[in-house]
């Protein structure tokens, strides 16, 4: 088992990561009859896009000897209605290494191949913009 998750009332869930016992919280949003007091659970998968995005990136600039440390991503979701559902993701990553053309390519690919990417619908348009550091 990889998660549990208890329905807490007013629209909200812990959700317990059984490994670790690690905990968070989801909130319906503002939009959708809940408090938005915490990521709704569509903002999990959006986010979710991008912390995968930049862990395989952590796993490749590891064996091409380049440090990702402090790198971000700034992660937009747009809903739709009629089903309600995610229509688009955006991700904006800021990188702030200095890496060859090569080396961003190679990065590059394997973040817009991730699990995550590749496990979302097909109808969502994925908008992902890469910000390198130059000095």
């Amino acid at each position: 088992m990889t998660s549990k998750v208890t329905y807490n009332g007013e629209l909200r869930t812990t959700c317990t990561h059984i490994r670790s016992g690690n905990e968070m919280i989801t909130d319906a949003p503002t939009d959708n009859h809940g408090l938005g007091q915490a990521f709704s659970p569509t903002d999990t998968v959006a986010t979710g896009l991008a912390s995968c995005m930049m862990t395989v990136m952590g796993i490749k600039a590891a064996d091409l000897d380049i440090d990702l440390v402090g790198a971000t991503a700034e992660v937009t979701k747009h809903m739709a209605s009629d089903p309600r559902r995610i229509s688009k993701i955006e991700v904006h990553l800021e990188l702030p290494a200095v890496v060859s053309q090569k080396h961003r390519t190679i990065l590059e690919r394997t973040a817009n191949t991730c699990p995550v990417h590749y496990s979302l619908h097909p109808d969502i348009e994925k908008v992902i913009t890469f910000n390198w550091s130059v000095k």
